[in-house]
């Protein structure tokens, strides 16, 4: 009896495509680019269960594609919008992330992306590299302090939790803006709720967790820049798209605010042209958030335990869409 098929987009650790392969048949692409839509779609026909990333649009069409066979997909990442999650439901196809165990990597992550852009270490290292750090001077690179200093976060989720409380120990206030409330923790930690407004008027350091949906879609822009403090330091570690990049362009080259970190941006990758790069005050990195040895590993361990469970129509580990089994 032939084993069932999966097509795997990119190489993940060794010991999660070994468990795969003791009972499915796997097609990797091997390369670190991702397959382009049509070779996605010639390899997709006929599989029984995709391991997919971001960069993998998994619609109608790619479902159509595949063939009635497809019985689950699965993301090796937290988010999850590349993929139709309403169309895979219809069709009864379970869809599984990697949601937790990038929480705390994550958030180390985000600060360490807030200091960097705080204290200039981006462009003060460079600095040294280039040969023109030549004396101590008590004006040069002057950054931002981040003790005592207020911190908001807008996404109160798993992540901007463990942002927030990292904030401890550097003895900050914290506001944070959410769908929901969350008077536990404004108990336990004495964080505040406020509205988005007063975010941007109030922190200095803003801290971005929430997802990506139509609503927040640029929902940070020129007003939401103009009306933040000009010494403010924003930090993205969501999605590329809810900031406008062309308007934080415009905030930092005019310092309307102090400086950025990214580790998402929009496009992605950033174009090696794009006029956020020419500047000394935007630090960003390729979406490494979530890039330590421990939580890429449990990752790919998740990701393919949700293949094979989807494959054997056992329950997935961590279902996007558990309706499908009601």
């Amino acid at each position: 009896m032939s084993k069932p098929r999966a097509l795997v987009t990119r190489g993940i650790f060794d010991e999660a495509l070994e468990m795969i392969r003791e009972t499915i048949d796997v097609d990797l692409w091997e390369d670190e680019m991702p397959p382009s839509r049509d070779v996605l779609l010639e390899k997709v026909k006929g599989v029984d269960g995709l391991l997919c990333l971001l960069t993998d649009k998994v619609d109608s069409e790619l479902m159509d594609t595949a063939g009635p066979q497809l019985k689950v997909v699965s993301q090796i990442a937290v988010g999850f919008d590349n993929i139709d999650i309403p169309e895979a439901t219809r069709r009864n196809i379970p869809v599984g992330n990697t949601p937790d165990v990038l929480t705390q990597t994550t958030a180390d992550a985000a600060w360490a992306l807030l200091l960097a852009a705080a204290r200039r270490i981006g462009e003060s290292e460079r600095a040294v590299r280039s040969g023109n750090w030549r004396t101590w001077h008590p004006l040069h690179y002057l950054g931002q302090d981040v003790y005592n200093a207020t911190l908001g976060i807008i996404g109160m989720g798993r992540i901007g939790i463990e942002v927030a409380k990292r904030s401890s120990g550097f003895n900050m206030q914290v506001l944070y803006s959410d769908i929901y409330r969350r008077e536990d923790l404004e108990k336990e930690y004495g964080f505040k709720y406020v509205d988005l407004e007063t975010i941007y008027k109030e922190s200095d350091f803003i801290s971005v967790h929430t997802v990506l949906s139509e609503e927040t879609h640029h929902l940070i822009s020129t007003k939401e820049f103009g009306i933040m403090k000009n010494n403010a330091v924003i930090v993205n570690a969501a999605r590329g798209p809810i900031i406008d990049s062309k308007a934080l362009y415009k905030a930092l080259s005019e310092q309307t605010i102090a400086a950025a970190g990214l580790d998402v941006t929009d496009p992605e990758p950033i174009p090696v042209d794009d006029p956020l790069l020419t500047l000394e005050n935007c630090v960003i990195v390729p979406h490494i958030a979530s890039a330590s040895v421990k939580t890429r590993r449990e990752m790919s361990m998740i990701s393919a335990e949700n293949l094979i469970r989807g494959i054997k129509g056992e329950r997935l580990l961590t279902p996007v869409n558990p309706e499908v089994y009601d």
